[in-house]
């Protein structure tokens, strides 16, 4: 590898379905990263099963692509707030950042966060202002407010000079002005090479590299991955690495690898500037800084934001427990979530005062969700609690995270919308009515925004948007009202019968179908009132040697409600848990039995 070898990093940075994953595409394609006649999917930098069912980017992820002589390293970030931590790192290891905007919802409140952590560290950005094809599209007006954004961010004023351009990343389509006729993405690559200065060569300098993503091979074991800053790194290299704590070990790199497309590519050494991926350090970690023995210089560790969330992992302890999953005791959780914390800076976890859980905290339901999914798809079976958010002390002050919330709905609907935002202690911000809809901004504490989600998807029929992002620590508000309906509880195990459902459902919601397993303690519908109620779900009609017309006839039952895992988070009470097995998600109550939930209730 030539020393002198030209490198540009860059990150692509947008609010969630933006289209950056989509952009990243376009880039790989007209770049002749993939073969004439290689069969490629679509958003294939979002890998990961829950990324591909769920349309978001979850991990960040490197590819590099040649562009007339200049190696540019693209960086694919997550667009969700939950995924901070992530887009934090990354910023460090890029030299600009490409911001994507909708050219008909204009910047959000995502598109806020991430675009000031890439001005905080000096970038330059160069906006796309994406889907221009839609029919709504207001480009021209989109650009103001980007600008409004920058200024309102402090932005200097060689960052206000940013360049613009126009496109439809699903077309690979990149113009320097809206009227222009483009049939590639070209204006952007070009844009990028006259834009950003190429990395300096400091390859004879002594070695310096922070490590900002791990990853891990089952062969090779933990990566470090990051930019070098000067330097190079070569495999077997003796180095020394500087912990947080200020001291410094000293270790061996095994290998060094560099992307070539998508794809990890060996290499014997890797110069300054690239982003290249180490092996051998069985414990590094983030933020940690790889240097030259005679010359161990630390670059300054990265800050991630506080966690704002935490809900207990419990081992599972139902009469169900053990029957679908492979991982089942407090010690296989404990081994996973270590694992986790290796990669997910993000993410803190502490023991509980029993032996049978841990508190993990992270950024927000989504965050916590992720990890249960990706926990659950892997055999573990795990109890967890409601979410609470993790409040602050502050000269004798009780502090609260408090969230910024953009909401856009059928103007029919509003009224709802704002009285339960009300009620959950939301202070409105602004409000403004455009084609029969209705942009409603509002401050609202974490607390009251648990649980509203699926409020708000109901009283908007599906029609309403809901965006939010963490935006300060304010004095505690006061009580919030919980949910208001009871839940309908098993008597006894056992099967469920449609004769039991059939009575149960005429003042209830049901969550199970006829034929499904239950046990005591388990919730098998909301009641219409606010009380909680116990039935008994296996009740089988009494037969009788006499017939009587029309009632024998087969029961038809509305269709039952079905729960995503973060619907099931939402729905529950302090006194509930959500049981997360391999082949279902079962809401149960923490007391199982009735005489023991009116002991803890006294």
């Amino acid at each position: 590898m030539a020393s002198s070898q030209k490198i540009i990093n860059i990150a692509v940075i947008a609010h969630v379905d933006a289209g950056k994953s989509t952009l990243v595409d376009a880039f790989l394609s007209q770049s002749g990263v993939f073969r004439e006649n290689e069969e490629v999917v679509e958003c294939i930098m979002d890998s990961n099963d829950i990324e591909r069912e769920r349309g978001i980017t979850i991990y960040s992820k490197n590819c590099s692509i040649m562009y007339k002589d200049v190696k540019i390293n693209i960086v694919d970030t997550p667009g969700h707030s939950d995924f901070s931590s992530e887009v934090e790192r990354i910023i460090k290891t890029v030299d600009t950042v490409i911001l994507l905007v909708d050219s008909s919802e204009g910047p959000m409140p995502q598109t806020r966060f991430v675009l000031q952590k890439s001005l905080e560290i000096g970038l330059r950005p160069i906006l796309l202002i994406n889907k221009i094809d839609k029919k709504d599209q207001r480009a021209k007006e989109v650009v103001d407010l980007v600008y409004e954004l920058f200024m309102e961010l402090e932005a200097s004023n060689e960052q206000l000079d940013f360049p613009i351009l126009y496109g439809i990343a699903k077309h690979g389509i990149a113009k320097n002005e809206l009227d222009d006729e483009s049939d590639d993405i070209s204006p952007l690559f070009d844009t990028i090479l006259s834009h950003v200065a190429l990395y300096p060569d400091r390859s004879e300098e002594p070695l310096q590299f922070q490590v900002s993503t791990l990853g891990y091979d089952d062969y090779i074991g933990r990566l470090g991955i990051g930019r070098v800053t000067r330097g190079t790194v070569r495999s077997g290299q003796s180095v020394v690495v500087t912990k947080e704590d200020g001291s410094v070990v000293q270790r061996k790199i095994n290998q060094v690898f560099i992307y070539k497309g998508m794809k990890r590519t060996p290499v014997e050494e890797a110069v300054s500037g690239d982003i290249v991926v180490v092996s051998g350090i069985s414990d590094i970690s983030i933020g940690e800084t790889i240097c030259d023995p005679g010359t161990p210089e630390a670059m300054e560790m990265i800050h991630i934001e506080e966690p704002t969330l935490s809900m207990n992992f419990l081992v599972n302890k139902s009469p169900f427990a053990g029957k679908a999953g492979k991982y089942v005791t407090s010690r296989h959780i404990k081994e996973r979530l270590e694992k986790e914390l290796e990669v997910n800076v993000g993410l803190l976890v502490e023991p509980m005062d029993t032996t049978d859980g841990f508190k993990v905290s992270g950024r927000g339901e989504l965050h916590l969700s992720i990890l249960l999914e990706n926990m659950r798809r892997e055999g573990f079976e795990i109890a967890v609690s409601k979410p609470e958010v993790i409040m602050k002390r502050e000269n004798g002050k009780k502090l609260e995270p408090i969230e910024f919330v953009l909401i856009t709905v059928p103007d029919e609907y509003t009224g709802p919308v704002i009285s339960k935002l009300n009620l959950r202690k939301g202070i409105m911000r602004s409000m403004s009515g455009k084609d029969g809809h209705s942009r409603i901004e509002y401050s609202v504490p974490t607390r009251g925004l648990l649980g509203f989600r699926t409020e708000f998807i109901n009283d908007t029929r599906g029609e309403g948007t809901i965006v939010r992002r963490f935006e300060c620590f304010e004095e505690y508000k006061g009580e919030i009202p919980q949910r208001t309906n009871g839940a309908i509880i098993s008597q006894e195990g056992g099967i469920a019968t449609p004769y039991a459902l059939n009575n149960i459902g005429e003042r209830a919601t049901l969550f199970i179908d006829p034929g499904t397993k239950v046990y005591e303690g388990m919730i098998v519908g909301m009641n219409s009132r606010n009380e909680d109620m116990v039935v008994n779900a296996c009740k089988a009609k009494k037969v009788t040697n006499m017939r009587a017309a029309g009632t024998d006839d087969s029961v038809r039952l509305s269709p039952p409600r079905v729960f995503t895992l973060e619907e099931a988070l939402e729905w529950i009470n302090d006194d509930e848990l959500v049981e997360v097995v391999p082949n279902d998600i079962r809401l149960r109550k923490k007391y199982l039995n009735e005489l023991e939930r009116r002991r803890s209730g006294r």
